[in-house]
């Protein structure tokens, strides 16, 4: 690639969407786009739908969150669609700031860095472009040049709403250069930019001592006071604080509720009246979506103290949770490795999983609901199904607690337990194990738990060990057994044949001679005994399975052996008794024969070409196994 050319490229794309016009020219292109005046609540709902909304089972769904954002999908649509939506409407929500509140590392501050990225980005579009009065240091909404008197007539004629009045700036500019004459006021198009400090400003709480309210509103420029004579010109005032720069965008206060009480204080009028008080100047209106974020600590602290009352009843608060599915924790662990320069080293199948499943497993609350316990709960939250257990329950165990999932382990410290496993010398690839013992041997040094808390983590540790002992015993045992899809498809079907002839009181054919038989009872008490169905319970089991078949058929879905849990693991586990003692010999010697040796070989490739593993982790898995299979 020719890099120069391409920043040529890239420089003409961007002078070909500039636009300098009269307010003349401008109304015109308003007749053609309404849209043009839309709010700054408006367009940032219209950038997120820009992206696309998809709509499953009552739920919603926003795609430009999806490659950032993962296990959220609650908070997300809540937020979109309680807030950024209603705002949009022009509702009172708009009037309100928006307050991210949850735990560390929750995602918070990536959400509120995705709409200012995305609010950049939408600029540069068609549909998200942003017209401004050229020279205005508030990047003013051209319309409020219109006079109050003919507003309500030109707003029936452009189909369009008019709020807000003009800066000091251009109400004197508007006298001095363009003679009151507002039809040849200068117009441009602008690109909304937190680098050019274009309609995103940050505020970020520092030492009250030294840090100015011009920080947030502009301040007296002294050198040009002995010119205009006076502190109450507007050419005499810099409008560059921060609530200047942002407006028609983004407003974000990092850490709100660390800032000074006199930060805040103009944020009162702002929120309801969309304006504020800077220096010697009548309120100056800004169209500004206000997003702040704090964490639950301070928020409570926040709301004991009474003074806070009338921001307080400002505030919308959006809760935003730790993300409780395993499989969503699993990318965004997958996604922080990517960024790193760590990504050459091979991490082997289910090692983020593994981590994920801990993390997962400390931020859950205990259900009430009889018969389920942690891990249970954790599979059906990630989409598993649970034997026994429905869709409704599902439901009434994530509306049973308000605040789960705003504690337990962040994804920062597993983060830092997996870059130190990964930054140790020599290293090609590090596994399940490698990950669950540096989280171990982390929690001594995290300095937020508990003597309690700790000994709960690590009991996490060892449920997260199990399940990575339960995978890797079978995911070895199914390389061992060539097509062991269809294995299981075969003794599923002979089962189906069998328990159907015994509970019509049938016949089956024999595959080779046509002769009819009695069903085969010990091939039936043999996949039933692998979970514990006793002789008097075997009657219900089949006839359940066969109720359950013919469920399946009324709703058009197609059964097969992984759609009953318990039938499932009871195909597993005889495929895997029948073969467990040539797994426990073939792992476990140390000098294997020829035919033990073709055989490793034959397994290990299995496990580098079908299931992601490398040489390295593959032949640690068959240890590993073998190791189990000898306990």
């Amino acid at each position: 690639m020719d890099i120069f050319k391409r920043i040529s490229e890239h420089r003409t794309e961007k002078d070909s969407l500039s636009w300098t016009g009269t307010f003349a020219e401008y109304i015109e292109l308003l007749r053609k786009n309404p849209g043009l005046a839309r709010t700054a609540h408006s367009r940032v709902y219209d950038m997120i739908a820009s992206q696309g909304i998809n709509d499953q089972s009552g739920h919603k769904s926003y795609s430009f969150f999806n490659q950032e954002i993962f296990g959220l999908d609650r908070a997300i649509e809540k937020l979109v669609e309680e807030y950024f939506h209603s705002a949009a409407r022009r509702l009172d929500v708009r009037k309100r700031i928006l307050l991210l509140m949850g735990p560390v590392s929750g995602g918070k501050s990536t959400i509120v860095t995705m709409l200012k990225r995305g609010l950049e980005q939408f600029a540069k579009t068609d549909l998200g472009a942003v017209y401004a009065i050229k020279g205005c240091p508030m990047h003013e909404e051209p319309l409020h040049l219109i006079p109050l008197e003919l507003r309500p007539e030109i707003e029936r004629e452009l189909g369009v709403k008019i709020e807000g009045s003009l800066c000091p700036s251009c109400q004197m500019r508007l006298k001095t250069e363009y003679n009151g004459c507002i039809e040849d006021v200068l117009i441009e198009r602008v690109f909304i930019s937190e680098e050019g400090r274009v309609g995103i400003g940050t505020f970020s709480p520092s030492d009250p001592k030294s840090q100015d309210i011009a920080d947030l509103t502009g301040s007296i420029d002294f050198s040009t006071i002995t010119e205009f004579g006076s502190e109450s010109d507007p050419r005499a005032y810099r409008f560059d604080g921060e609530l200047n720069k942002a407006n028609r965008g983004i407003m974000e206060f990092q850490e709100m509720l660390k800032c000074d009480e006199k930060f805040l204080w103009n944020l009162l009028s702002l929120t309801q009246e969309g304006n504020f008080k800077a220096g010697r100047f009548a309120l100056i209106s800004a169209d500004e979506l206000i997003i702040a974020h704090t964490n639950e600590t301070e928020y409570k602290s926040f709301i004991s103290n009474k003074k806070n009352e009338a921001l307080q009843s400002r505030m919308i608060v959006m809760p935003i949770p730790y993300n409780l599915r395993v499989s969503d924790e699993e990318k965004i662990y997958a996604k922080l490795i990517s960024q790193s320069d760590m990504s050459h080293i091979h991490i082997a199948p289910h090692a983020l999983r593994d981590a994920a499943i801990f993390s997962i497993l400390t931020r859950l609350k205990e259900t009430k609901k009889q018969g389920m316990d942690l891990v249970k709960k954790m599979r059906m939250y990630d989409g598993e199904v649970v034997e026994g257990y429905k869709e409704a329950d599902l439901k009434e165990m994530q509306n049973e607690f308000q605040e789960e999932g705003m504690s337990g382990i962040d994804p920062r410290y597993v983060i830092n337990r997996i870059s130190s496993a990964l930054i140790r010398q020599d290293l090609q690839c590090i596994n399940a194990l490698d990950v669950l013992r540096a989280l171990k041997d982390g929690l001594d040094q995290h300095p937020s738990i508990t003597k309690d808390e700790r000994e709960r983590y690590l009991n996490f540790i060892s449920v997260a060990r199990k399940e990575y002992d339960d995978i890797a015993k079978k995911e070895v045992q199914k390389a061992f057994v060539y097509s062991f899809e269809e294995s299981a498809r075969t003794i599923f079907d002979n089962y189906l044949d069998n328990i159907e002839a015994y509970c019509n009181w049938g016949k089956i054919k024999d595959p080779l001679t046509g002769e009819e038989m009695d069903p085969d009872e010990r091939l039936m008490r043999s996949i039933e005994e692998q979970i514990g169905i006793s002789e008097n319970a075997k009657k219900a089991f089949r006839e359940e399975i066969l109720i359950r078949i013919s469920s399946y058929s009324r709703k058009g879905r197609k059964f097969d052996y992984s759609s009953h849990e318990r039938l499932r693991e009871a195909i597993e586990k005889k495929l895997f008794a029948d073969l467990k003692d040539i797994v426990k010999i073939t792992t476990s010697s140390k000098t294997p024969d020829e035919k033990q040796l073709k055989k490793i070989n034959d397994v290990t490739k299995q496990l580098i070409d079908e299931h992601g593993y490398c040489p390295v982790c593959a032949n640690e898995l068959l240890r590993y196994v073998g190791s189990l299979l000898n306990r």
